[in-house]
């Protein structure tokens, strides 16, 4: 692997063995998927990030999680893009959303941090808004529970049946991404039964 890795698909999330369950880290749950599916292996910390390098759909990519907690993930995945001589359209983040339903997605070439910290830090540390992203649905908490409590809590049991296939969804359009181009993957993604129905 002395190529540079031309692509970086980033999982946002917390470290740590308390955080892994946590709604707020689905996005580390899709790259562990996908590292899962490919035979990658996160065996190298580069940059604050547990880093699988390899291949997927023929493409060099480097698969991360920042180790940074979730407010300051552009401190890894600035370093690592600019490491690796990639740029943010080559970038793809993949993190909670509140405010799609459980298991929802959406693929999107740019956008607004939309209220998520961890995107915040990415565009501050990118330099730019213009970076594809996949965001995946955990709902909204229930009554009056704080979103920041909420996203700290683990999934609950019954939420576990509908999270996984997400999870296989969303690692299925990243490959989408890599193989056949993020219009189509967004075509894919977003058209999916349980994504139609949302409008942001």
């Amino acid at each position: 692997m002395n190529e540079p890795a031309r692509y970086i698909i980033a999982g946002l999330g917390n470290p740590g063995r308390i955080h892994a369950g946590n709604r707020h880290n689905v996005g580390f749950m899709v790259v562990d998927r996908l590292a899962e599916q490919h035979g990658l292996k996160f065996d190298r910390m580069m940059h604050m990030g547990m880093v699988a390098l390899g291949e997927i759909a023929g493409h060099k990519v480097a698969l991360v999680k920042p180790q940074t907690f979730m407010n300051l993930s552009g401190e890894c995945v600035g370093p690592l893009m600019r490491f690796y001589k990639s740029t943010p359209h080559h970038v793809m983040a993949i993190y909670d959303d509140l405010d799609l339903a459980l298991g929802q997605l959406r693929m999107r070439p740019k956008g607004s941090a939309g209220g998520h910290n961890g995107v915040k830090s990415l565009i501050v540390h990118l330099g730019t808004t213009d970076f594809p992203r996949l965001r995946v649905g955990i709902g909204r908490p229930p009554g009056r529970q704080s979103a920041r409590s909420y996203v700290l809590e683990d999934f609950l049991p019954n939420e576990w049946p509908t999270l996984r296939e997400a999870i296989e969804r969303a690692a299925h359009g990243v490959v989408t991404w890599l193989s056949e181009g993020l219009e189509i993957a967004m075509s894919r993604v977003n058209a999916s039964p349980d994504s139609a129905t949302e409008h942001n």
